[in-house]
């Protein structure tokens, strides 16, 4: 039995964060468990994401249940298993979303959530170097965001593309209004990845009081009636169990993280008995309320040379490539997954966007080790709703934590979310057909121009779409009786158990996850400081 004052399970986009934090104060005694490695050559380049999306060495490779919304076809969950998680496979688009995202959170009955309550959790975790007010960037923070300048012309031309229908030009959407279309904003650094080990970790791996432990399957949690005592982990076949003296904080993401609490007796009492797992808490919340982005991709071929990588990353073309990234960092080596976004609404009279158009200046083709470049030069745009309605779940097929949970999506459940997906797709064309385009000699491949009803659309939708890989709301947050943890992030009914990680998110952050779930980490943190602060003067 090993004894620390803190037991931190994941070590991804929060739990990264969770376990610096706490072990900032040298009185705590931190162990962090990672069920990967502690990295892979491949995570420090930008366009490493490429080769680990489908890579088990470092990436749990979960898959979903098919339905009829996705053609019966089950689709790819990516999730991240070494030092830094998702942060460490991810596209490395850093979004905020909209103050509205959080203000929503707040109304819920989540006291503390507030925009104004979590901007100086954003600003502490950032640094950034670009413009934007100081009022609402960080710019001393362990997290550097950098801003990719559009040199390529395809950038060039989408931005005037986008001004052609009404879409303007927005440098900092992650200041003071989201609306438009920019250069993603970037988690990378002086070449290299910024992943939370790299931000978080790196730097704090020799404090005393700090124990990183890879490898470390968790199996359950260790319970004492109502109050959770420890982690039983699995390290090289060996069994281990560390007691928390204070907290466990769960930090698995939105697919473990309710995986685990089952595989502990905390969950839906019928579901567990059907396991074999004894009852410890009826929580009949976790695993529900799984939103994630459904995602089609329409396809572009592009007749002029010069824009695609496709033209641009073979033979020759490969070296400057390579030669680019060495010089400035730039270029298909150094690049974000969708070097260019567009915050939209779907029509007059909302508050904010509520569409997200991706560009990838690429065409990719199904390889056997993960995506290849296809031979044919053109480009990729995904498009879709920002705030799906649409709730799916997650739960434990077994026992035994080896076993991969059942992922249920539920895509496209809510009428609104297969409008909205339609109109997004149709956005997409708009930009793609505008006269600044012209000079490229675009053709659209998919849909493809006979798909002209919503219905037309939709059926392309269920038989190519994937997700945008950002699951979240597992193990909600709230006051009803379906919330898995409170505003304080405790789990319900078991004292000494958090949850920090995407899975506590109430609904969809407009846009990509990372930065939130970062932002759920530090705040995380100093919750848990200050409520054993309030009880150290209590005793």
């Amino acid at each position: 039995m090993e004894e620390y004052d803190y037991v931190v399970v994941g070590a991804g986009s929060a739990g990264a964060v969770v376990a610096n934090r706490l072990s900032a104060d040298p009185r705590n005694r931190v162990l962090l468990l990672e069920a990967g490695p502690a990295g892979h050559p491949w995570t420090h380049v930008p366009v490493g994401y490429a080769k680990l999306v489908c890579n088990p060495a470092v990436n749990w490779l979960y898959s979903s249940e098919p339905d009829a919304n996705t053609a019966g076809r089950r689709i790819p969950v990516p999730r991240g298993r070494m030092l830094g998680g998702s942060s460490a496979i991810n596209g490395l688009a850093f979004v905020r979303g909209q103050a509205q995202d959080f203000d929503g959170w707040a109304q819920m009955g989540n006291a503390g959530w507030s925009h104004a309550d979590v901007l100086p959790y954003f600003k502490r975790m950032e640094r950034y170097e670009g413009g934007g007010d100081d009022a609402l960037r960080g710019r001393d923070g362990p997290l550097r965001v950098t801003d990719p300048q559009p040199r390529d012309p395809l950038y060039r031309a989408l931005i005037a593309a986008a001004g052609e229908v009404g879409i303007p030009h927005n440098p900092d959407y992650n200041g003071a209004r989201q609306d438009g279309i920019a250069m993603s904003q970037a988690t990378i650094a002086s070449r290299r990845r910024m992943s939370t080990a790299r931000a978080y970790l790196d730097p704090v791996r020799r404090r005393p009081n700090l124990r990183v432990e890879t490898g470390a399957l968790a199996e359950r949690l260790m319970l004492d009636g109502t109050r959770c005592v420890g982690v039983r982990y699995a390290v090289g076949g060996q069994t281990r169990e560390a007691r928390a003296g204070h907290e466990v904080v769960v930090s698995g993401g939105s697919i473990n993280s309710p995986q685990l609490l089952e595989l502990s007796g905390i969950g839906q009492p019928d579901r567990l008995r059907d396991l074999g797992i004894e009852v410890r808490c009826a929580l009949p919340g976790v695993g529900e309320n799984l939103r994630d982005h459904y995602a089609p991709r329409t396809r572009w071929a592009i007749g002029a040379r010069g824009y695609s990588f496709n033209d641009l990353g073979r033979g020759l073309g490969l070296v400057r490539q390579a030669v680019r990234y060495a010089v400035n960092g730039g270029g298909m080596i150094g690049m974000v997954a969708a070097p260019i976004r567009a915050f939209v609404r779907s029509r007059e009279g909302l508050e904010a966007p509520d569409l997200l158009l991706g560009w990838v200046p690429m065409l990719t083709e199904p390889g056997p080790n993960g995506p290849v470049l296809s031979r044919r030069s053109g480009m990729t745009c995904y498009a879709h709703p920002m705030r799906p309605e649409s709730k799916g779940s997650v739960h434990a097929t077994s026992a035994d934590p080896r076993r991969a949970p059942a992922i249920t999506f539920n895509f496209l459940s809510a009428p609104v979310d297969a409008a909205l997906t339609a109109c997004a797709v149709r956005v997409a064309r708009s930009i793609m057909t505008a006269p600044a385009m012209t000079p490229l000699r675009v053709t659209e491949l998919a849909p493809g121009a006979a798909a002209e009803s919503d219905d037309e659309i939709l059926d392309w939708v269920r038989q190519a779409a994937e997700t945008t890989y950002h699951p979240v709301g597992t193990c909600r947050m709230g006051q009803d009786g379906q919330a898995v943890v409170d505003a304080r992030l405790r789990v319900r009914g078991i004292a000494g158990l958090r949850v920090a990680d995407a899975s506590i998110m109430p609904t969809l952050t407009s846009g990509n996850t990372n930065a939130p779930v970062i932002m759920i980490g530090e705040k995380a943190a100093d919750m848990i400081l200050q409520d054993a602060a309030a009880r150290s003067r209590r005793d």
